[in-house]
C-alpha cells in the first residue's frame, strides 16, 4: 500500500495499491464507495493483474467538495505520471469518476468509464439539506447512516461475506473520512453529460436489492444512451466482492475495445482473444444455469 500526498495540506493522504505491469500508461483505476477502502477491490486486483492488466485501487483523503476532490485527483495522476486512465467507480466512486471526467473535459484525462451502481445526481438521496451537517456528527452516527443502506434479510453466503467485509472496512474509517465522503455523496450536484458525451461508458448494475432506486438507474441510462450495459441478476451493493467473476469479465469486455491502442490497460503480450471468448461463453453458461 502506497501513501502519497499531492496537496499542500499534509493531512491529505491518498492510499493506493498499484499492481500489474508498470509499462502500461493507461491503467484502470478503481474508486470505492462511501464505506470502501482501497482493498475492497482485491478480487479485481488478483484476477486482472493475473491476466496482464495494470490496476490501481484508491482510498481518498478527506475532501469536502467535488471540485477539491477533482483537483486533488488530477494532481495524483500527474504525480503517477499518468496522462489518461480508465476509471471504475462504485456508487460514490462512480459519481466522482463522472465529475472528474467533466472537470477535465477540456484536456481529457479519462479514456473510459465503468460505472457500477452509480448515480448522476446527488439529490436522489434526499439528504442535500443535511450534507452540511455531517462534519458535526460523531462517527457512530455516520456509520449508522451508511449501514442503513446495506442489504438486510436472507442473503447467499457470498453476499453475506461481502457485507461483513464492507462492515469491517467501514469500521476502519475515521469520523472525518466518513463525514467528508457522505458530504460528497449528498451535497447538491449533478453530472453535465454534454461534457463527457464522447467517453466510452459501461453501466454496471444489479437487478436485486441495492441502495439505488429504479429512477436513479433510469436516469443513468438516459444520460448515456450509447453506454454498454452490464446487468448482474444479483450482487447487491457490492457485486465486485460477491459476484467478482462476472464483474471481472464485464471489465475485460469493456477494456477489449482499447487492446492494441496506446490506451490499452493490458500488457500486449498477454492479450489472447481465445481466452476472452472462453470467458464470455462461461458467463453465458452460468447466466443460463441461473435462469433454469
Amino acid at each position: 500500500l502506497f501513501q502519497i500526498i499531492v496537496d499542500d495540506d499534509d493531512s491529505k493522504v491518498w492510499s493506493l495499491y498499484d499492481a500489474g505491469p508498470r509499462s502500461i500508461r493507461c491503467p484502470l483505476i478503481f474508486l470505492p464507495p462511501v464505506s470502501g477502502t482501497a482493498d475492497v477491490f482485491f478480487q479485481q486486483i488478483l484476477a486482472l493483474t493475473g491476466w496482464g492488466y495494470r490496476v490501481i485501487t484508491l482510498q481518498y483523503p478527506v475532501y469536502w467538495d467535488h471540485l477539491e476532490f477533482c483537483d486533488g485527483f488530477r494532481k495524483l495522476l500527474d504525480h503517477l505520471q499518468l496522462d489518461k486512465v480508465h476509471l471504475f467507480g462504485a456508487s460514490l466512486g462512480g459519481f466522482l469518476a463522472q465529475k472528474f471526467a467533466e472537470y477535465t473535459h477540456k484536456s481529457p484525462r479519462v479514456q473510459s468509464l465503468i460505472l457500477c451502481n452509480a448515480f448522476s445526481d446527488t439529490s436522489i438521496f434526499n439528504q442535500t439539506w443535511t450534507a452540511n451537517s455531517f462534519w458535526l456528527m460523531p462517527a457512530f452516527m455516520l456509520k449508522k447512516i451508511v449501514l442503513g443502506n446495506f442489504a438486510s434479510g436472507p442473503l447467499d453466503p457470498e453476499m453475506a461475506d461481502g457485507i461483513d467485509f464492507m462492515v469491517d472496512r467501514l469500521e476502519s474509517l475515521g469520523q472525518s473520512e466518513l463525514a467528508s465522503r457522505l458530504t460528497l455523496n449528498c451535497q447538491n450536484s449533478y453530472v453535465e453529460p454534454h461534457k463527457i458525451r464522447d467517453i466510452p461508458v459501461t453501466i454496471m448494475d444489479v437487478f436485486d436489492q441495492s441502495a439505488l432506486s429504479t429512477e436513479a438507474k433510469e436516469e443513468m441510462y438516459k444520460l448515456y444512451p450509447n453506454a454498454r450495459r452490464a446487468h448482474l441478476k444479483t450482487g447487491g451493493n457490492f457485486p465486485y466482492l460477491c459476484r467478482s467473476a462476472e464483474v471481472n469479465l464485464y471489465i475485460q469486455i469493456h477494456l477489449l475495445q482499447f487492446h492494441g491502442t496506446r490506451y490499452a490497460a493490458i500488457d500486449p503480450s498477454m492479450v489472447s482473444a481465445e481466452e476472452l471468448e472462453v470467458q464470455k461463453i462461461r458467463l453465458h453458461t452460468s447466466n443460463e444455469q441461473e435462469e433454469q
